[in-house]
């Protein structure tokens, strides 16, 4: 059997063609070739961005925000609580817990820059006496070390726990001061 020729086999390579040598063109000849080349390939550079770019955007209605976001219509002035404990001591405490809810609760320091105050700062805005203040201090850290035994201080404890803790103990602490008609 005889194989195929090279030019049957492959057609486009069976003959390689030779370019004629054309004469060299002017300066603004070969500039508007190499603009109308540069425009070509821009033009196709920009078809790549917006085939890589597009989205299709889903048939959805938009959301209206007043539906999604709740806030309030207006900011409440401040209402001192009620004070459910008769008791003076007792009164303190819950009156120092509403501060700390109210302006901030904080560590290290009786009261920082933004006004928050820890628990001793607290309690020593909202006691009326010096003497009232001393028996909510006692009441308070006789509370703190039933739970916490270690704890020597009102502002150690306030400066190693964080505020969930703080609010709970101050809370029972309240709570004691009032079953002890404090």
């Amino acid at each position: 059997m005889n194989a195929p020729s090279v030019a049957a086999q492959a057609p486009e390579r069976a003959a390689p063609t030779v370019e004629t040598r054309q004469p060299p063109r002017t300066l603004d000849e070969r500039l508007t070739a190499v603009s109308d080349l540069m425009t070509e390939r821009l033009k196709e550079a920009a078809a790549a961005v917006d085939v890589n770019t597009a989205f299709r955007v889903p048939d959805v209605e938009p959301v209206d925000l007043a539906d999604v976001v709740r806030v309030p219509a207006a900011v409440q002035p401040y209402r001192p609580p009620v004070d459910l404990y008769p008791t003076p001591v007792a009164a303190v405490l819950q009156r120092a817990r509403a501060r700390l809810e109210r302006d901030g609760w904080c560590q290290g320091a009786t009261v920082d820059e933004d006004g928050a105050r820890c628990l001793y700062g607290a309690l020593r805005a909202e006691a009326a006496s010096t003497a009232e203040l001393h028996d909510a201090l006692a009441v308070l850290l006789e509370t703190i070390r039933r739970h916490f035994p270690g704890e020597d201080t009102v502002p150690s404890f306030n400066d190693s726990h964080g505020p969930r803790v703080v609010f709970r103990v101050l809370d029972q602490a309240a709570d004691l001061a009032h079953a002890r008609n404090l």
